[in-house]
């Protein structure tokens, strides 16, 4: 049974080192003498192979896709290793209906990670941070990880844990402004790094987010061989994706949706802050 993601980077160093040896050869030199593609893995660069610990977070109403995107780039990296942590083994439920079934429980959780991720929601993320032994993990996982990330209003999250104080950050367009609730400077843009900080604006940004960590951890040949192997070239067929390029009528009615979530949010920074 061949595993072609795990091909692929055989055959990215191959092809990597074999570029680097064709572009110093002579371009007089016939085309035959350049380097054969080889499939050994002593060919991978060193900095490719790494053996991260990392812990991304499951509650029951979390979107799936916030998850789901970074987690294929997260599995891309040679020799790490993914959790899906949760309060207990249990399946979880995420919004959309998909279930998941957790790889270990919080407190079985490597306590020094490579990287914390957490997800957003809606409601079941407004209960997720009314959650102390929830709230306490995600700080006590956070201080000690080298990398801590989220998507969409899992930053929401990070902030009731007391980790966007003075932190550049971005969200989901419908909770971006609360950011400022938990001291934090918020940033429009897809992906927003502030130190160890990672932060991904909603639900699709995950992708982005996802593959920047790999080009960080690796380096841009591997991230593009990611890339490439996932044909991630988004191409919409409408451009409403953000409250800027959305029609206003569709921005007001989709944003209105949000009053009462917002609200819960923003009753509970007031508490993370002890206001």
């Amino acid at each position: 049974m061949t595993h072609p993601r795990r091909d692929f980077l055989r055959n990215l160093a191959a092809a990597s080192l074999a570029g680097s040896a064709a572009a110093a050869t002579s371009a007089a030199e016939p085309a035959a003498s350049q380097p054969e593609v080889m499939h050994d893995m002593s060919t991978m660069p060193p900095q490719w192979q790494g053996k991260e610990q990392i812990a991304m977070l499951l509650y029951p109403e979390f979107t799936a896709l916030d998850l789901v995107g970074p987690h294929h780039m997260f599995t891309s990296l040679w020799g790490a290793t993914v959790h899906l942590v949760a309060a207990t083994k249990e399946p979880v439920r995420g919004q959309n209906g998909i279930t998941f079934m957790p790889s270990m429980t919080l407190d079985e959780t490597p306590a020094d990670l490579d990287i914390l991720f957490v997800p957003g929601g809606d409601v079941g993320t407004l209960k997720a941070m009314q959650d102390p032994k929830l709230i306490a993990w995600v700080a006590d996982r956070a201080r000690r990880a080298k990398l801590v990330a989220s998507v969409c209003t899992g930053s929401m999250i990070l902030g009731q844990a007391g980790l966007l104080r003075g932190k550049r950050a971005t969200s989901h367009w419908a909770t971006h402004a609360l950011l400022k609730e938990f001291g934090a400077i918020p940033v429009d843009r897809r992906v927003v790094w502030d130190g160890k900080l990672v932060t991904g604006a909603g639900v699709s940004a995950g992708l982005d987010l996802g593959l920047a960590v790999v080009a960080k951890l690796r380096d841009k040949t591997y991230a593009q061989g990611v890339q490439l192997m996932a044909e991630y070239a988004p191409q919409p067929p409408l451009h409403a994706g953000t409250p800027k390029t959305a029609p206003p009528a569709v921005h007001r009615m989709m944003d209105s949706m949000f009053d009462t979530l917002r609200a819960g949010m923003r009753a509970s920074a007031k508490s993370a802050l002890g206001a």
